[in-house]
């Protein structure tokens, strides 16, 4: 399988199957042109995404399938991680101890290593060996309790603040400050990413707000929250929503001036007057109630008013501005993201396919120089049940 290039080509990443965060930081580096190898169970986890060829999160890998309770699949792994520039893991803390592949070990073999550990709660505290999901952790760190209407029940949100953005994208930080250190000094080390510590590194702005009272702790009540006319979203007439961001003063001047709200109506000036706000908004829905989200969508194209048609997954991944830049690639039923973020020294290319479970097995231990036909023949390595040498 030809990699993508980018700027980690050459370096090597040991995946260790999972779900969620942790594959995600992987598919990140590998489309950044790291060689990935995700190394699969036997036994196919519990949960999954989706059918592995069909899995976006797999894509641009290679699968290998170990069976690592097996003295020689053990011992296989260990060589390949030999070979690694980066480990990424994302088990409770201690499983990877009893595979006999925690951190000690592993890093006596290969010092330079970046041993990544992707968990919910960290691999210490209170609640560190404790089962938990996103929901859970954004309950604890009163992220979840700010989403929502005011009083209304908490909102739950899709599983990408504290999963693939607390979690999967600070894991592929902290990999990539790992790995600089390591070219400096020649030392690896152990990287520890938790959704709680990620998620709340995320609310810095909030919490800069919270401290200097401009922002109260109830949900639906901030200007950011859904508490501001001019930062919502209000029903069109053919049952569809806009969204309104017009935030600063000069967006929400040319908000008013493309609804044909004069000064004498709303003054812009009054736009923070919150003693004002539920007169506008009554306004507002009226307004935007008179047409469909595709006129309004049409009268605010090329506006600065900060409007936009609130879009449906299928519909948002063609879009002329996701379409342009191949935000997002349709190819039938898969839809996948493109590549972020982009590199000028780069070339752009596509991400590569999704494998199966074991479909590099033979290659990887061979690269290794590893007796690949000798290991499956010991089951200590697997491949497809189609795949022949």
């Amino acid at each position: 399988m030809s990699r993508a290039a980018g700027p980690l080509a050459g370096f090597r990443v040991i995946e260790m199957a999972g779900i969620g965060p942790a594959p995600f930081a992987a598919m990140s580096l590998a489309d950044m042109g790291a060689d990935v190898i995700r190394v699969d169970r036997p036994v196919p986890a519990e949960m999954k995404t989706a059918p592995p060829e069909q899995d976006v999160l797999n894509r641009g890998k290679r699968s290998i399938v170990l069976d690592l309770k097996n003295p020689d699949g053990h011992a296989a792994l260990l060589r390949l991680i030999e070979t690694a520039d980066v480990l990424v893991e994302g088990y409770r803390p201690g499983v990877m101890e009893r595979l006999g592949l925690g951190p000690d070990i592993v890093l006596e073999r290969n010092p330079r290593l970046v041993y990544a550990r992707m968990t919910g709660w960290g691999q210490d505290g209170p609640l560190a060996q404790t089962a938990g999901h996103e929901i859970n952790y954004l309950s604890v760190i009163g992220l979840l309790g700010a989403l929502g209407s005011a009083g209304g029940p908490p909102q739950v949100p899709l599983p990408l603040i504290g999963d693939y953005g607390g979690g999967g994208a600070y894991t592929v930080i902290g990999v990539l400050a790992a790995l600089l250190e390591a070219a400096r000094t020649g030392r690896g080390q152990v990287v520890d990413v938790a959704m709680v510590d990620g998620t709340t590194h995320l609310m810095a702005a909030t919490y800069s707000m919270l401290g200097a009272g401009e922002w109260k702790d109830e949900r639906g009540t901030n200007t950011l929250d859904g508490a501001s006319p001019f930062y919502n979203v209000y029903e069109t007439s053919d049952g569809q929503w806009v969204s309104v961001g017009a935030l600063e003063n000069k967006f929400f001047a040319i908000l008013l001036q493309q609804l044909d709200i004069g000064p004498d109506e709303y003054d812009p000036a009054d736009q923070h007057d919150t003693t004002q706000w539920p007169r506008l908004r009554e306004s507002l829905a009226g307004i935007f109630r008179t047409r469909s989200r595709a006129e309004w969508a049409k009268h605010f194209h090329d506006s600065d008013a900060c409007v936009a048609p609130v879009l449906g997954l299928r519909e948002g991944a063609q879009h002329p501005h996701v379409f342009a830049r191949r935000s997002v690639l349709v190819n039938g039923r898969l839809i996948q993201p493109g590549l972020a973020p982009r590199f000028a020294a780069t070339a752009d290319s596509l991400p590569g396919p999704s494998p199966a479970p074991g479909e590099h097995t033979i290659e990887v231990l061979r690269e290794a120089g590893l007796p690949a036909a000798e290991l499956i023949e010991r089951g200590a390595a697997v491949i497809p049940a189609a795949r022949t040498e």
